[in-house]
């Protein structure tokens, strides 16, 4: 969960001097975040996770983890409206006529509730899952964007500044994951354990780099994302004064630059927004009544007197049983859409995205094109 964020309110004091003080943003209250090695082996179960779409039925039917499964066993609404079921069958064994509510339960239909709680479930899950490939677009757009400017930055820049400028980018990458904990339902990617643990291993930012930054709370607040950026802004004017590129590059590096601080606000912009707790709040009581009205209907129709049968009973149960998959396992799946950046198995594997990045980049610009000597060979395309 996210920290108490403060952010700084300038007040004058008396003349043009201005004094610093902290404007409290409620926020709940912090809780510890896994570290570097606890992140990697949930990014890790992640991507085996992902793998699993292709394999045979019968493989993906036996998993636990990343299943709806998991979250089925541990809703006590599943085990309530199985236990009515189970309840009302015991009953309908120990006595030997047929009570008056059979006959006035054939004249409800649960059906028509059951109906309308499936449409909204499913439009919930659609959206929920339209937020999420979104969200996953902008983290792909971000890692996207760096390359295309460390792509030009290697043609067209000395060694040393397209260095320089792409070090800044990938610390904006990553402190904007960072950053995100400031809001919605926080992020476990915290500046000691996931920020620093990249800015040690590639020499991201100086010593000095760092204490420039130091006034932001990177924890808690995007603001350090926005700053770096912003350096990224200033490095690619200098090299267009200097001399190193001219207006039109300037003028597409800045824009790439821009599409990258657009991409991650939209990260930021759809965290602060989940779908409104009212409509969850709808769904979640619609369950809770629609379920045991299911489970009381089924029980009730499996046969009285005469007309008891194990067998029966064990495919109603079934049927309640399957029902409550179908309900609680739709519900569940849309909440778990809703934040992407989370430390669930199912959320997007930052990670891999930021490494990904951080090797690409190496690779760009590390590249050396071989000089060819004698003439230039001709291939059958020509």
């Amino acid at each position: 969960m996210a920290a108490p964020q403060c952010d700084s309110v300038a007040i004058e004091n008396g003349g043009d001097d201005f004094i610093e003080t902290p404007k409290v943003v409620n926020k709940v209250e912090a809780e510890p975040r896994p570290d570097f090695k606890e992140l990697k082996s949930i990014e890790k179960e992640r991507r085996e996770i992902l793998l699993r779409a292709e394999l045979p039925f019968w493989r993906i039917i036996l998993f636990w983890s990343g299943t709806c499964l998991k979250e089925i066993a541990s809703d006590s609404l599943v085990w309530c409206t199985i236990a009515i079921y189970i309840g009302i069958r015991i009953y309908a064994y120990n006595v030997n006529y047929i009570p008056d509510e059979v006959d006035l339960l054939q004249k409800t239909n649960v059906g028509i509730l059951g109906g309308f709680l499936s449409f909204f479930l499913v439009l919930f899950v659609n959206q929920t899952n339209g937020r999420f490939l979104e969200m996953y677009g902008f983290s792909k757009a971000c890692s996207g964007r760096i390359q295309d400017v460390a792509g030009l930055a290697k043609t067209q820049l000395p060694a040393e500044l397209a260095d320089k400028l792409i070090r800044h980018f990938n610390a904006a990458h990553i402190s904007g994951y960072v950053g995100l904990n400031a809001i919605g339902m926080g992020s476990p990617y915290s500046k000691t354990f996931f920020f620093d643990h990249y800015n040690e291993e590639h020499k991201l930012l100086t010593p000095s780099e760092m204490k420039a930054l130091s006034h932001h709370d990177m924890d808690n607040s995007g603001l350090c994302m926005k700053e770096l950026v912003t350096w990224c802004q200033m490095d690619i004017a200098q090299f267009r004064k200097d001399g190193h590129i001219d207006t039109y590059q300037e003028k597409f590096l800045h824009s790439k630059v821009l599409d990258f601080r657009a991409a991650m606000d939209g990260m930021y912009d759809y965290t602060d927004q989940p779908p409104h707790f009212f409509y969850i709040h709808f769904l979640v009581l619609l369950s809770a009544l629609y379920l045991p009205l299911f489970a009381i209907d089924t029980a009730y129709a499996a046969g009285w007197g005469a007309d008891k049968s194990i067998g029966l009973d064990i495919l109603q149960g079934v049927i309640v049983f399957l029902q409550c998959i179908f309900v609680v396992g739709l519900r569940s799946l849309g909440t778990k859409m809703i934040d992407p950046y989370g430390d669930d198995l199912e959320d997007l594997s930052v990670i891999n995205y930021v490494e990904g990045t951080l090797e690409i980049c190496g690779t760009i610009l590390g590249a050396k094109q071989p000089s060819i000597d004698g003439p230039i060979p001709t291939t059958g395309l020509l």
